[in-house]
């Protein structure tokens, strides 16, 4: 789709948008901050009526200003608890602007949700309980530059125009006039007893088109009847036509598409042979026959005519993409999210607040201590003091990303050297500057001749990393267990000192001596089998990666044993093999 296309969509969907906003759910805009995007957020604000508020959502909203909350203050004052309205409640009958839509918390999306669904909102904090109404719109401006980086898919589903505009050029709106009245006449209240009559067979054809695309959700033919609806409303028709159910289903069903829609196959079935009809008679020539006459030929199915408007948006690209991507693809880790995540009373990001008692390092939250006992001040007020007491005690709450410690086993053996050992080393350096990126500490083990070797101690030294890597010898024998046991010791060490260790083993798995150095391959490989037992039992995450020429069945085996993902890279140079990792550590 062009520029100008996609500019002119845009366009269609916020008048319709315009005249029905809460009905339709809202609309997500696609695009980078800058002129165009300032451009279309002008006209969203030119057309929506005055009586309308829109309230913006900044990113991280905590929930007293979300949802509201005692308004300390006021209820100081007056003696009693005084509500306070939070943004959603302000936003009754408007837009919400949701500043930054990709990267939104999951609690905000919790709560945005809930409201959307019951248009009200329920207080019950801070010693009130009350029923708020919220009816709103949300418009969504997502940022993401990565194609898994997008608005939230349950937020998505419930607003009716997904909006692209990053191909979107000042020269496509140059020439462009925006003219997006709403009719004075439609007023909210007028607006829910428009009389547009709704015919069920065009419910019906919406329910098809978006069956026919893979739309598995009920809400996309809703929101598009809504949009059919909204789109007889401006232009001025008491019933739905064709062309209101064309426009919005392809203005709500096209980017919700995820398969192209299959072509109609002849009945193959034996039909029964037709019944021979009888001469017919002879005709006026001047009388046209009613099957051939173009004015009574037979209307084409109202089914076909929407998803034939759909098809006909449907990108090339994006249908070849489709086809092309069958099976989802893993997300690809994020810079600075590795690690897990814990909650804490004395440090990381603020997330809250819980009842508690300010010791052991947790910190008092003053202002929510104060709301806490602000409600019984009518019960307590005996010395004409604000008393708190033990019970109205609020600490912060943290939430801490433990970071990541990534031990990188590299089999150094006689056998791997021949192999694989040069693109193994390669693959590490460019692994190890991965997690220099990622803020993760490395560190490095070696296992050739009899024994395992801590070459460099858990650092975030890219250097000192690079300079251990260098100087890895290669020959020997193969002591697979000792590799193992060596990686495990030093994950449950990094463990203790309160992080998250990730084993990478690189090994063509031919282990052929035990832990005492004697030779024999049955015994060292059985060594090897009850210690990646023991890793497994340690709860370790652990990749595999087999370097052999072939993929080597024990490698498979001790990797099933030590639960770690088995990933077999017999022909790879050392970019291909860093991908490879990296790919299977996302997954």
């Amino acid at each position: 789709m062009t520029g100008a296309a996609a500019w002119a969509d845009a366009l269609q969907s916020l008048g319709l948008f315009s005249i029905d906003p809460i009905g339709l759910g809202g609309l997500s805009i696609r695009a980078a901050a800058g002129p165009v995007r300032d451009h279309f957020l002008k006209l969203l604000h030119q057309s929506l009526p005055p009586e309308r508020p829109v309230r913006r959502l900044p990113l991280h909203v905590g929930d007293d200003r979300l949802l509201g909350g005692l308004d300390l203050a006021a209820t100081l004052q007056a003696g009693r608890p005084v509500a306070q309205k939070g943004l959603l409640a302000e936003a009754d009958g408007g837009v919400v602007l949701l500043a930054m839509a990709e990267r939104i918390d999951a609690a905000t999306q919790a709560r945005l949700r809930a409201a959307l669904d019951t248009g009200a909102i329920t207080l019950q904090r801070d010693g009130l309980a009350r029923i708020l109404p919220t009816r709103f719109a949300i418009v969504a401006l997502d940022e993401g530059v990565e194609p898994d980086e997008r608005t939230p898919a349950s937020l998505l589903d419930r607003m009716a125009f997904h909006i692209d505009l990053n191909e979107v050029s000042l020269r496509d709106i140059a020439g462009s006039v925006a003219t997006l009245p709403v009719p004075a006449s439609l007023d909210p209240i007028s607006l829910e007893t428009a009389s547009v009559e709704t015919a069920p067979a065009a419910a019906e054809a919406l329910c098809h088109a978006a069956l026919a695309l893979g739309i598995d959700s009920l809400r996309a033919p809703l929101l598009a009847l809504r949009a059919a609806r909204a789109a007889a409303i401006r232009s001025g028709n008491d019933q739905i036509t064709d062309d209101d159910l064309g426009s919005a289903a392809r203005l709500v069903l096209t980017p919700r598409a995820t398969r192209f829609p299959a072509p109609q196959q002849a009945d193959t079935e034996e039909q029964p042979e037709p019944i021979p009809e009888p001469p017919a008679e002879k005709q006026d020539p001047t009388t046209q026959d009613p099957a051939t006459d173009p004015q009574t030929l037979p209307d084409q199915p109202l089914s076909d005519v929407v998803l034939d408007a759909v098809k006909a948006a449907l990108p090339v690209d994006l249908l070849a993409a489709l086809v092309a991507n069958d099976a989802p693809r893993a997300p690809a880790r994020a810079p600075g999210r590795a690690g897990q995540v814990r909650s804490s009373t004395t440090r990381g990001r603020p997330i809250g607040t819980r009842p508690g008692e300010p010791r052991n390092g947790a910190r008092l939250h003053l202002l929510e201590t104060l709301k806490a006992a602000a409600p019984w001040q009518v019960l307590r007020r005996r010395s004409g003091r604000f008393e708190v007491r033990k019970d109205d005690f609020r600490i912060i709450r943290f939430r801490q990303r433990i970071g990541a410690t990534t031990v990188f086993a590299v089999d150094a053996s006689g056998s791997a050297a021949m192999h694989r050992l040069a693109e193994a080393k390669g693959a590490v350096e460019l692994l190890l500057a991965d997690c220099y990126v990622r803020r993760d500490q490395v560190a490095l083990i070696a296992f050739r001749g009899n024994a395992a070797k801590l070459l460099l101690p858990p650092t975030g030294s890219l250097l000192r990393a690079k300079r251990s890597l260098a100087g890895l010898p290669g020959g020997g024998p193969t002591p697979l267990a000792a590799g193992i046991e060596a990686a495990t010791t030093l994950a449950d060490t990094v463990r203790r000192a309160g992080r998250t260790p990730v084993i990478t083993l690189l090994t063509d798995a031919h282990a052929n001596i035990a832990r005492d150095g004697t030779g024999g391959r049955p015994r060292a490989e059985a060594e090897a089998i009850e210690a990646a037992r023991a890793l497994r039992m340690s709860g370790v995450a652990a990749l595999l990666i087999d370097t052999s020429p072939r993929p080597n069945p024990f490698a498979r085996r001790i990797a099933t044993e030590m639960a770690a993902h088995y990933l077999p890279l017999p022909y790879a140079d050392a970019g291909a093999l860093s991908r490879a990792v990296r790919a299977a550590a996302a997954a």
